[in-house]
């Protein structure tokens, strides 16, 4: 049977976006993978950009807000921020629910090629907990 995951974060334009690219990968078919932000400020051209450089390709990805998806019902909601976890608005849900906390790149301040690697670094976070959720 197939699984409905949703990935929340607060904008919906980086640590979901790359969240949502790496769940769809290593689930494949056994999984209908969503993203949304308790907030919307459309995908970030770095993290399309981090989630090429590994062969994933979220350009075509939306930023959606989670009052998009009150019809669905899912069963895992993955927060991947802090603030999302704390903020995100009452979502009627059964679904078991998952937090980890990962650190904004889009917040790096730093040189080009500091940014660069702050998306990097991120991203190989966020792939290997998608990997290991869905293998749990």
């Amino acid at each position: 049977m197939k699984k409905n995951i949703l990935v929340l974060c607060t904008g919906n334009s980086c640590r979901s976006q790359i969240a949502e690219g790496y769940l769809r990968y290593f689930a494949g078919d056994k999984a209908a993978v969503y993203s949304a932000g308790i907030e919307t400020h459309g995908v970030n051209p770095k993290a399309i950009a981090t989630m090429k450089e590994d062969g994933i390709d979220i350009s075509m990805h939306t930023s959606n807000n989670i009052s998009e998806y009150a019809t669905i019902n899912f069963d895992f909601i993955i927060t991947v921020c802090d603030n999302a976890k704390e903020r995100c608005p009452y979502f009627p849900s059964n679904a078991i629910k998952f937090h980890h906390n990962f650190p904004d790149p889009a917040k790096t301040v730093g040189t080009e090629a500091e940014i660069k690697q702050s998306f990097s670094n991120v991203r190989d976070m966020i792939k290997k907990y998608c990997s290991d959720f869905i293998f749990l």
